[in-house]
């Protein structure tokens, strides 16, 4: 197995799932604030992780399998304990939707790939706005600063939702002919 840069930072972030899940649940006033704080350091190695990728020429296969399945796992968990601490059909809703077009897409990924085509559903500029408003809706609804902040990330959640839909309608798009040519079976 390679082990660079990318790749450690993509381990710490799963050595952070842990710590975030404690730090969302122990009853303290400070622990919202730090289970966003880790929630955060999670989402800019996830961002940073990429990138010295790129930067550094240290891509690889098991990173590239490593990191999106890092990503899920962290906002999934998230998305579950949220779910679970607001007890609201308002955020449940958008939260089983975000999860579902995860694994929807997930399965297109996999299927376009076993007919060499995984290219054709490659990450696309709105898949990266969704996560951007993804991650920093579930920071705020994470946090609680204040309410106007906290509906200010409820906003935001809405946001990703609308681009999370965006996003899978033009993934299955892309995907569309190949997805319906019963020439081949």
């Amino acid at each position: 197995m390679p082990f660079n840069v990318p790749i450690a930072l993509t381990f710490f972030r799963l050595i952070l799932l842990p710590v975030f899940v404690v730090l969302f649940y122990v009853p303290y006033s400070w622990s919202p604030l730090a289970a966003a704080l880790v929630f955060w350091l999670a989402a800019v190695t996830d961002a940073l992780d990429g990138y010295a990728a790129r930067k550094l020429k240290q891509s690889t296969r098991f990173g590239a399998f490593l990191d999106p399945v890092a990503d899920k796992i962290m906002v999934t968990t998230a998305l579950v304990l949220l779910v679970a601490e607001y007890q609201s059909i308002w955020l449940t809703l958008p939260a089983l939707f975000m999860i579902g077009r995860e694994i929807v897409i997930s399965a297109l990924r996999e299927w376009m790939a076993e007919i060499g085509k995984r290219g054709a559903v490659a990450v696309s500029w709105i898949g990266k706005y969704k996560t951007a408003a993804q991650m920093i809706a579930i920071i705020g609804l994470i946090w609680q600063p204040n309410p106007f902040l906290t509906y200010l990330a409820f906003a935001l959640f809405y946001v990703a939702a609308v681009l999370t839909f965006w996003s899978m309608v033009s993934y299955i798009m892309a995907a569309w002919s190949d997805l319906t040519d019963e020439s081949h079976n």
